[in-house]
């Protein structure tokens, strides 16, 4: 089978595409023939060198879609069409390939009317998104700020704040284009950096009062500033660093609001989280509630291209490989 593998992780220039066995099942894996491999900010950073846990060579993609082969049972028989996430391209070879044996624990079927493109950028960004507002006590009527329209936690965690009934379902942007571009999809709450703070976004948006829950996947200046949107008793969930590992708080933001900061990591989560996230999602994909955006699709051979990409270029939306 066809496969993109790092031989080394020093950047783009180490992904190459091989010919490998195809996998057997064993173990209560099944195989799964890929049809699609969502790109993610963790495949760069495995193929940057800054992942310590992960051993080269190795297949990467920790997220996909694609049909059953064999292995699944009744539960997840030949031809059901599924998606999943877990430890792969991490620790074991991973989704950028033609097949892949995976846990059967993993998977999740892909609901009617959600094609297999859409579905492969589902499971990190919806699982996380849905698993962090639930640790942070999210209620209908809350507010809720999750930065980053464009990126893929934050537009997957204002999804489903708005859909499960937040008061305010608040975003940002620091590109005028992207706001614009979020109105024309039916973002309304978005933060456009460009014209205004991200504090004083907030104030505006809830008139005074500020954000009960953040979900933060950009890290770095982003987060100070978030930190300040808090309303009293609220909470900022930091979960990821693309906009940099390092920030400088100011712990009045916490002390004087009674708030609280906490982290949050997608596996290592126990297996109920997973399985009752998945309950809330699935249902909400299949009526349309929330609805996976991607920005551009890439060929399989092409993955260095589709990482750059969404690296690079940050687009609007989810970067997919076709397989």
């Amino acid at each position: 089978m066809r496969a993109m593998r790092a031989r080394g992780f020093t950047g783009y220039r180490d992904l190459e595409l091989v010919n490998l066995p195809k996998p057997e099942v064993s173990d209560g894996k099944v195989l799964v023939r890929m049809t699609a491999a969502g790109v993610t900010p963790l495949d760069h950073t495995i193929l940057s060198g800054q992942y310590p846990k992960a051993k080269a060579p190795l297949v990467l993609g920790n997220e996909g879609a694609g049909v059953v082969e064999n292995g699944g049972g009744t539960e997840f028989p030949a031809g059901s069409r599924v998606m999943f996430t877990g430890l792969y391209g991490v620790a074991e070879d991973g989704t950028y390939s033609e097949w892949l044996a995976v846990r059967k624990q993993n998977l999740c079927l892909i609901p009617e009317g959600v094609d297999d493109i859409s579905a492969a950028g589902v499971p990190v960004a919806y699982l996380t998104a849905q698993m962090a507002l639930v640790l942070a006590g999210f209620q209908a009527g809350k507010t809720v700020l999750a930065p980053a329209i464009g990126g893929s936690v934050g537009n997957a965690a204002t999804q489903l704040a708005r859909a499960l009934g937040a008061k305010h379902a608040m975003s940002s942007t620091t590109n005028h284009k992207k706001a614009e571009q979020a109105k024309t999809l039916g973002f309304n709450e978005v933060i456009d950096l460009s014209s205004e703070t991200l504090s004083g976004g907030v104030r505006r948006i809830t008139d005074g009062y500020g954000s009960d829950i953040v979900i933060d996947a950009i890290g770095g200046e982003i987060l100070s500033e978030a930190l300040s949107t808090l309303a009293p008793g609220g909470s900022l969930t930091t979960l990821g660093y693309a906009a940099g590992r390092k920030a400088t708080i100011d712990l009045t933001d916490l002390i004087w609001k009674r708030a609280a900061m906490k982290s949050f990591s997608l596996f290592a989560q126990p297996p109920a989280a997973w399985e009752k996230a998945w309950n809330t999602v699935v249902p909400l994909l299949q009526s349309g509630a929330i609805k996976p955006i991607v920005a551009k699709t890439f060929p399989l051979a092409e993955a260095s291209d589709a990482l750059r990409h969404l690296i690079e270029d940050r687009p609007f939306g989810r970067v997919v490989l076709t397989i």
